[in-house]
């Protein structure tokens, strides 16, 4: 029997891409709505985590003693508005910018 041998891509497993934030475009400044978070409204369940489509939002401590609140990274959100749609608390809120 031949055996066959497993080629080594040159891409990351799993889809998962390392890349260094510092030396990443900041990409922000083309937002024409921003994103408001009102974090006394978000449960800090994650689901507008998974959804943005730019990775600009994590989880971040809030207060002692509660769950993590999202948090938008500004410097690379777009202001496509997924996360507020997508957010079941409608803890998000979009406004234009100034």
């Amino acid at each position: 029997m031949t055996q066959i041998k497993k080629k080594k891509f040159d891409f990351e497993e799993a889809a998962v891409i390392a890349h260094d934030l510092n030396k990443a475009p900041k990409t922000g400044d083309w937002r024409y709505m921003t994103p408001i978070i009102d974090k006394d409204r978000c449960s800090g369940c994650t689901t507008c985590v998974s959804y943005c489509p730019e990775a600009s939002i994590e989880m971040k401590a809030y207060k002692e003693g509660q769950r993590d609140k999202a948090d938008i990274d500004y410097d690379f959100c777009k202001g496509c508005g997924v996360c507020a749609q997508i957010c079941p608390m409608k803890a998000i809120s979009m406004e234009k910018n100034k």
